[in-house]
């Protein structure tokens, strides 16, 4: 049994961290891996177009460089293990130490490889990182595309990156659902941009595939500006964002229109130490787990209200034009680079039932709620992240642990629905 005085102050905690309009939001771990890939775009952008970033880049390498593991490695967190991934983008990313100030911290990253990758060259360095990743070339191609971008592998180091069919972003969002992409639904600015690039490089010697990619390029680069946020920044992330920003500026796009937008949010979401978090908001996450965590009397009844209303007031009403979800969703954040998904839905709607006080107005957002969550789900009966049948790759099939939140959600609104909605697939 959890003592009283143990549950009475992380209640008294819980209800301190509010904001002043009532939510809670949060704040993200700094990220090596986001600092890494945001100076080193910064550091690109400066170098294409002269515009100046020496700040930013300097507080981020300074970071890094001070928050090293002491095996010389880098994790996911200044309090994770090392590990290939992160450890390769840092090393990469010291190369725009132009003051040569972190030498010894370059030096050490790449005895860490060594030691964990067999070796620095091309080949062996690429078949870790590709071998780490399976089939998914969600995170192994951005990684190599920028050791290569930041001439790590070598004078030739595009041979070394799989051509990812950026062409298929001219087609209907409908196919993406037949057609077993090799990167996961989150992924599409990703797959334009260093698809974009790769074939900058190294076009593919079938003449009639490279025609057609010459073709389509204005028509994907258009589809990538269309998805992007008013804030610039793709999910609100930092490492999306500077992926899609450091592939179209070595692509000669450094003037583009999705790489300057991209580079000011890079700027705008730096923090004060010269870091920079994998995400910038969690507020309606945070949110939900607060109020499902909660006590009913934890909250007055203008309290509730005032949760309520803001949380209703995220929910996703238009087609989402990043991947196509139906109204009804829930995203992470209310910032406009979030994304309807399971989970967050799921929680939205346990949150809603739990405050009360349920009017029209909620029974309306409710049921759309839920039926967003039936039509989700896979042929398998089982709910994925954001997309419907996208494809088999791990992040997008069915999970256990979605299929379980959507399961509570319908449970919860059941017999509140109305009886002409199935609340089970």
């Amino acid at each position: 049994m959890v003592p009283a005085d143990f549950a009475a102050n992380a209640r008294r905690a819980l209800l301190d961290a509010r904001t002043d309009a009532g939510h809670w939001v949060g704040e993200l771990s700094a990220s090596a891996l986001s600092t890494a890939t945001a100076l080193f775009t910064l550091w690109r952008h400066q170098l294409a177009t002269g515009t100046t970033h020496r700040g930013p880049i300097d507080a981020g390498l300074a970071w890094l460089a001070a928050t090293q593991n002491a095996d010389g490695g880098f994790g996911d967190t200044v309090k994770s293990v090392s590990n290939v991934s992160t450890t390769a983008l840092c090393w990469a990313a010291f190369a725009s130490d132009e003051s040569g100030r972190h030498a010894a911290a370059e030096a050490r990253a790449g005895d860490w490889l060594t030691r964990h990758a067999g070796s620095l060259d091309a080949k062996p360095l690429a078949d870790v990182i590709v071998k780490i990743y399976g089939k998914d070339r969600t995170f192994s191609v951005p990684i190599l595309t920028m050791l290569a971008v930041a001439g790590k592998l070598g004078p030739d180091g595009w041979r070394w990156i799989p051509q990812l069919p950026f062409e298929l972003a001219a087609c209907p969002f409908w196919v993406f659902q037949w057609v077993r992409l090799p990167v996961v639904s989150y992924a599409l600015p990703a797959l334009i941009a260093i698809g974009t690039v790769r074939h900058h490089h190294r076009p593919t010697r079938f003449l009639p595939w490279r025609w057609l990619r010459n073709i389509v390029a204005a028509r994907t680069l258009r589809k990538l500006r269309d998805i992007q946020p008013t804030t610039g920044g793709y999910l609100e992330a930092t490492p999306l964002t500077s992926f899609v920003g450091m592939a179209l500026i070595d692509a000669g796009l450094a003037t583009h229109e999705v790489v300057t937008e991209g580079v000011g949010f890079l700027e705008a979401s730096q923090r004060p130490d010269g870091s920079w978090p994998i995400d910038t908001n969690l507020s309606t996450w945070a949110t939900t787990l607060s109020v499902n965590a909660l006590p009913p009397d934890a909250l007055t009844p203008a309290e509730r209200a005032k949760v309520r209303d803001w949380l209703l007031d995220q929910q996703y009403r238009e087609t989402h034009p990043y991947t196509n979800a139906a109204p009804g969703g829930w995203a992470w954040t209310p910032l406009p680079g979030g994304v309807p998904d399971a989970d967050d839905t799921a929680g939205a709607l346990l949150a809603l039932h739990r405050l009360g006080d349920i009017d029209d107005r909620v029974i309306a957002a409710a049921t759309l709620g839920c039926q967003w969550l039936i039509d989700l789900q896979n042929r398998d009966y089982g709910i994925p992240t954001f997309c419907r049948g996208w494809t088999g790759l791990p992040f997008d099939r069915s999970s256990n642990d979605l299929t379980a939140h959507a399961q509570l959600a319908w449970e919860a609104w059941r017999t509140l629905l109305p009886k002409s909605m199935g609340t089970e697939p």
